[in-house]
């Protein structure tokens, strides 16, 4: 067999682990996550206090950050704004602060998912590993028959002289200025993009962006919606973009178009 043969047999290389970060003041926390983690294929490190995040960060920086609120003398929402504004990574709540104004503080400073304790393992992962398909460079195809827009090969989608690159998950205004959108934020605009004009329920929605069903009292959505509303400087009147259909749920109304990038 020649030189050549054997290289075109090779098999391809593994993919490198998911990298978690897991940032809790209780050690016995980290070692239980860690060790179930790893059994399901994880790379992870342990941390106690945000210094230590924030130098890991620099260093090597992870996939995914697992944040305890409750960290003695530190502020975990402020932490998770320092995440949200200088890296790109998912990044879930696990805290005992069950609250529900803490979840939507939670999520309105970018956090892709909160899980209060005590948790099932097994439902953790299950959100993780969601969160890291969300955040893929490749995202999955849309539903058989759901597509109203091209958005094949790496589509640019426009609406309202705003641009969305897909491929480079990249939002831009008509002024140039690219808007700063949390993974759950850019996720919830590209099913909009996929079927303006149709009405969306939140189950919908909340299934193509996460993964999941929603709860009776889950306000993910609508607190995203909101987020996002804001971020593109269509929040009022007349001149909403994202409606409010009573007791169905979001419509987009832009007219969206589609072209391939170079």
């Amino acid at each position: 067999m020649s030189a050549p043969d054997l290289l075109l047999s090779s098999p391809a290389p593994a993919p490198a682990p998911a990298h978690v970060a897991i940032l809790d003041d209780e050690p016995d926390i980290t070692q239980l996550l860690a060790g179930y983690l790893g059994s399901h294929g994880f790379r992870t490190t342990q941390l106690h206090t945000g210094r230590a995040l924030m130098d890991l960060m620099a260093a090597d920086t992870p996939d995914l950050v697992l944040l305890d609120l409750g960290l003695p003398g530190e502020d975990g929402f402020v932490i998770a704004r320092q995440l949200r504004e200088h890296w790109r990574c998912g990044l879930v709540i696990v805290t005992g602060r069950g609250d529900a104004v803490d979840k939507v503080v939670g999520l309105e400073v970018g956090a892709d998912d909160y899980v209060t304790k005590p948790f099932d393992l097994r439902e953790l992962v299950a959100r993780a590993k969601a969160v890291l398909r969300r955040l893929a460079p490749v995202p999955p195809p849309p539903p058989a028959q759901s597509l109203v827009v091209d958005a094949s090969a790496h589509p640019l989608l426009h609406f309202e002289g705003w641009t969305v690159d897909v491929s480079a998950r990249r939002v831009t205004g008509p002024d140039g200025e690219e808007a700063a959108l949390t993974t759950g934020e850019f996720d919830l605009l590209h099913i909009f993009l996929l079927h303006p004009g149709r009405v969306l329920s939140r189950d919908f929605l909340l299934e193509q962006t996460r993964g999941r069903e929603s709860g009776p009292f889950d306000r993910t959505i609508d607190v995203q919606v909101g987020r996002l509303r804001r971020k593109l400087g269509a929040d009022s009147g007349e001149g909403q973009w994202i409606k409010s259909v009573r007791g169905a749920g979001y419509l987009f109304a832009p007219r969206v178009t589609s072209t391939r990038s170079i």
